[in-house]
């Protein structure tokens, strides 16, 4: 779970620097002080101007916008003009480069009967489910980490201009080995599972906010 694609994404990020003024706040959000992040105001006409699917991610020490470079099969790259790199697969968070202050998820593996390959809309209440994660801090290899979804009421929420009717399920997580225990939060399209806005915990200390700031599913090569 080690392997990664590393001068690709750095390439993406050096062209990234010079795309406009929000990959520019990016690099300045995500460097921020320890004390919390600034908040990026990202308008429409922003995003548009990159040929990149966007998102915002919100970190205890930044926030900024990432663009999507890359994807293989259902692996997404997602990288921040600092330099900074996030994996997704199927809307779950899965790696995290330079993101961790006290040390980034360094990789996780997935069962085929993934909740996440199902799509969360499709997902019972009460469901329950595993995955294996790898951690920087500590090099701790395979810690299993146990979670369980329960459904919760529609909601509406806002990404930029647009509304949308989402329904939020909430995922429950537990890994005894190093003493993680929260809750993550997904807003899923209820038609077709796609994860709009998700909260996830990567590590102990570690916790993220994604929002995707453009729907489609795109693949960059």
């Amino acid at each position: 779970m080690r392997t990664l694609n590393v001068s690709v994404c750095l390439m993406a990020a050096l062209l990234l620097c010079g795309c406009n003024p929000l990959m520019t706040a990016t690099l300045t959000n995500l460097k921020g002080a320890v004390s919390g992040p600034d908040e990026l105001d990202v308008t429409p006409a922003q995003v548009a101007a990159i040929r990149y699917p966007q998102l915002k991610l919100t970190t205890p020490s930044g926030e900024g916008v990432l663009a999507m470079v890359r994807q293989r099969d259902d692996l997404q790259y997602w990288v921040a003009s600092g330099k900074q790199v996030l994996l997704l697969r199927d809307g779950l968070a899965v790696r995290s480069v330079g993101l961790g202050l006290e040390g980034d998820l360094d990789g996780t593996r997935v069962a085929d009967t993934s909740p996440f390959k199902q799509g969360l809309h499709r997902v019972p209440d009460g469901y329950s489910s595993q995955r294996w994660i790898d951690l920087y801090h500590g090099y701790e290899t395979g810690v299993a980490l146990n979670s369980r979804f329960v459904r919760q009421p529609m909601e509406t929420i806002r990404i930029l201009d647009k509304e949308y009717a989402v329904l939020r399920v909430d995922e429950q997580i537990d890994a005894p080995a190093i003493g993680l225990h929260a809750t993550n939060h997904y807003w899923v399209d209820p038609d077709n599972g796609f994860i709009l806005q998700s909260e996830q915990q990567l590590t102990k200390r570690l916790r993220v906010k994604i929002v995707r700031l453009t729907s489609e599913r795109e693949v960059v090569r």
